[in-house]
């Protein structure tokens, strides 16, 4: 499948000033899932979603005085290394979904151990863990080339499910005995 990707670059140059331009469209390729090649230079596999938000980018790198192209096509050298820094930049994703997951789990188990169980104290929780699932889900849509951590933080949040069921458990005991 490497061989055969077929990649969109966004090559940009934004004004000096001011300075939240840049920050700005960093914003949104980091949230598009985009790597670097190098300064004002980033790239995704090609899709229908990618050129649609990468050609939306340009447009407006372009209306505020920048300079920007977008290119679509296959890597002719160096596809293994751009493949390997996309998959790392998901991985990367991933471990944090894991490191949070973590976190997560232990807080349950802080909340499980000072009796701290009450209905508030459920849906803060359940709000953390539907935080964890959408961003599962946004690096899952990103990964279209198989970073290795994905089924790590798949795990990881379905523990997390798991955990706050037995938490709500505790909790409608504890309400129903008061």
């Amino acid at each position: 499948m490497t061989d055969e990707v077929a990649w969109l670059v966004l090559v940009y140059k934004v004004p000096v000033e001011p300075a939240r331009l840049r920050a700005t469209v960093w914003r949104r390729l980091k949230a598009l899932g985009a790597v670097y090649l190098q300064d004002g230079v980033a790239t995704l596999p090609a899709s229908a979603p990618a050129e649609r938000a990468l050609r939306g980018l340009q447009r407006e790198i372009v209306g505020f005085g920048g300079v920007g192209y977008l290119v679509g096509r296959e890597i002719v050298a160096g596809q293994l290394e751009v493949t390997g820094t996309y998959n790392r930049a998901r991985d990367e994703e991933y471990i944090e979904i894991v490191e949070r997951c973590n976190d997560f789990e232990a807080e349950i188990a802080k909340e499980i151990a000072a009796e701290h169980l009450t209905y508030a104290e459920l849906e803060e929780n359940d709000e953390d863990l539907t935080k964890l699932k959408n961003w599962l889900a946004k690096v899952q849509a990103r990964d279209s080339l198989g970073a290795t951590e994905g089924p790590n933080a798949a795990a990881a949040v379905a523990r997390c499910d798991t955990a706050l069921e037995g938490f709500a458990a505790k909790v409608y005991e504890a309400e129903g005995s008061r």
